[in-house]
């Protein structure tokens, strides 16, 4: 089991991401030749650092969880009034999905991911007929930034207003190498199977956009090997 160490920051949650990659740094597993075994070392290990949730962005979510995507004219509509106030859905919820969505493209048919409470990250622009449809579904929502996702600020209200102390990035490549430009990451958890993908354009562990982008030092943590002969490395992201 992982050790237990100080959120790093007072005013955000400690962050852990959490991903399965081949020898060669792909993250799509669709295909790959393991057993089942295998691959439940990865839901193993994210139950070992007993999070209180677990946040992904718009594209994983879209494939995997969602119900499906708005269309583009109900995306179009945009907000631009006065600032609203979160929401929080009544009820108690002991653990949480948060969904990096910032434009509000995803649908959802339900506010639960098999016993996780699903919170939607949103930007200032989505419309309140959006906000509106979210409340009516019992899925909470935190706003943070203007256009695009503030992600320091959203995680700051993750912690604030959920009680999130230990929270697992769980990918893609896109809002992983965001999070990790914005020094946002604590520790990199990576379980690698014995595959070589090798498909070209796959997304990557860390995909991070913009010019200048620097590489970031990590400092090894452990080293376990796993079931089917899966390794788990645990990395401590040195600061910058």
């Amino acid at each position: 089991m992982p050790a237990r160490t100080e959120v790093s920051s007072a005013d955000r949650p400690r962050v852990i991401c959490h991903m399965m990659t081949s020898i060669d740094g792909r993250i799509v597993t669709d295909g790959w030749p393991l057993a089942p075994e295998g691959r439940r070392q990865y839901e193993q290990i994210h139950a070992s650092y007993a999070p209180d949730g677990w946040l992904c962005g718009r594209v994983t979510m879209e494939q995997h969880f969602a119900q499906g995507t708005r269309s583009k004219a109900e995306v179009a509509r945009e907000h631009h009034g006065a600032a609203r106030a979160d929401f929080r859905a009544p009820g108690q919820h002991r653990s949480f999905a948060f969904a990096i969505d910032g434009k509000g493209k995803l649908a959802w048919a339900t506010n639960d991911l098999d016993g996780d409470h699903v919170v939607a990250i949103l930007s200032e622009r989505v419309s309140d007929e959006y906000l509106a449809s979210l409340r009516e579904r019992g899925v909470s929502y935190l706003l943070a930034g203007g256009r695009e996702i503030d992600l320091s600020l959203a995680l700051t209200k993750i912690g604030a207003q959920f009680g999130v102390r230990t929270l697992m990035l769980e990918g893609g490549g896109s809002i992983n190498g965001g999070m990790l430009r914005a020094g946002l990451i604590d520790e990199v958890s990576v379980l690698v199977g014995p595959v070589v993908d090798g498909r070209v354009g796959t997304a990557a562990l860390f995909d991070v956009e913009g010019d200048g982008v620097q590489p970031w030092r990590l400092a090894l943590e452990a080293v376990e090997r796993r079931a089917d002969d899966t390794l788990w490395l645990r990395y401590r992201v040195v600061p910058r």
